[in-house]
């Protein structure tokens, strides 16, 4: 490796001295967006002398960059305990075969303590986890329902369609128009709701959705949500083109944004949902019902936000949401793949809950 490479603990006070500095923003790659990084920053969570993530130079190019966070165990019967999420961890492809990767990814976990979470990971680095000094706390099933042939999305998927893919542009086409028609009964088991939509959640808002929270593996306050749901992280690029960077993290785009709405019934709160619109998809952040008698109806308001945004496919981990979607729309597949949470051994989560749900680390 080069004499001229750097690695260094990215605290949040040196993040906040790099956005005003401009320091990672100024090449062709950036770390994260730089809105993700103010949103960082706006974390009462995170002390200055906290560590948001280790980043390797070289000649002043990024080659190497962990991102990660601190957050806060909920703990039964004490008070919330800090733990790190990992969040991604990204080496350049010509150190791909050096110890710089396992170099960045050690140093990471020590300056955490050990204290360290990690919601899912790519599966070429599965031979890596299963050698490392951590367990497997929670395992789920992350499901793609897809309402048309997205070609763009089937491609990535599977290589092989690439070949063919001018006709499957034309089939995409016809099989979202009429699973358009199809689902469009939402409109009719929607008619008895509203919507408010919000940037922010009140006081009646958290009244509503603390309990439904309580148990969660991440503490959840009204100030954290509000954090967590802000708008601030996104960069919206209505000439994409003449955007002059790329990031690791996702959070520019032409079209994105997160849409927060309480759904009333008689001018009762019944839900709270909130999701991300990013390109095609809908990615689902919460998704939370007082009452299961309300249960399908809320579903039925999901779908209703869906099909106007004219998205093609929606994303999410919450089984149960999956499973009412499909049944009471219809749908072109679901693809589904199992994902764990990984704890590092000495990460201490004695009296901690381990389901790890999909509001729990959605930093998307």
């Amino acid at each position: 490796m080069s004499a001229n490479l750097e690695v260094i603990g990215l605290t949040k006070k040196m993040l906040s001295e790099g956005v005003n500095k401009n320091t990672y923003w100024k090449g062709k790659l950036a770390p994260l967006p730089k809105s993700k990084a103010l949103w960082l920053l706006a974390n009462t969570r995170i002390a200055d002398d906290d560590y948001c993530g280790v980043i390797a130079q070289e000649d002043g190019e990024m080659v190497s960059f962990i991102f990660m966070f601190p957050d806060l165990l909920n703990v039964k019967g004490e008070d919330p305990r800090k733990v790190y999420w990992m969040i991604s961890w990204w080496v350049h492809p010509k150190y791909k075969d050096t110890v710089l990767g396992t170099y960045i990814y050690n140093e990471a976990v020590n300056l955490t303590g050990k204290q360290i979470l990690i919601k899912s990971y790519a599966e070429n680095v599965t031979t890596f986890y299963e050698k490392q000094p951590f367990r497997v706390i929670a395992s789920r099933l992350r499901h793609t329902l897809f309402f048309s042939l997205d070609a763009s999305m089937l491609i990535g998927r599977f290589r092989f369609l690439k070949s063919v893919k001018f006709l499957l542009k034309p089939i995409d086409s016809l099989s979202y128009s009429l699973l358009k028609l199809i689902n469009a009964k939402c409109k009719k088991r929607t008619k008895a709701l509203f919507y408010d939509f919000v940037t922010q959640i009140d006081d009646a808002t958290w009244d509503f959705i603390k309990p439904l929270c309580k148990e969660d593996l991440i503490y959840k306050s009204k100030e954290y949500i509000n954090w967590q749901l802000s708008n601030v992280q996104y960069t919206q690029t209505p000439v994409s083109s003449k955007y002059p960077y790329k990031s690791l993290q996702t959070g520019i785009s032409n079209n994105i944004h997160i849409h927060n709405l309480k759904i009333l019934k008689s001018d009762e709160l019944i839900g709270f949902i909130s999701y991300v619109i990013n390109f095609n998809e809908l990615n689902v952040k919460y998704f939370l019902v007082g009452d299961d008698a309300n249960y399908d109806i809320c579903v039925d308001a999901l779908m209703e936000n869906f099909i106007i945004h004219k998205r093609t496919f929606i994303f999410t981990d919450d089984t149960k949401l999956s499973d009412a979607i499909n049944r009471r729309y219809k749908s072109i597949f679901t693809h589904k793949v199992t994902k764990k949470g990984l704890a590092h051994n000495q990460t201490n989560l004695e009296g901690a809950d381990f389901e790890m749900l999909n509001r729990d680390g959605h930093f998307y």
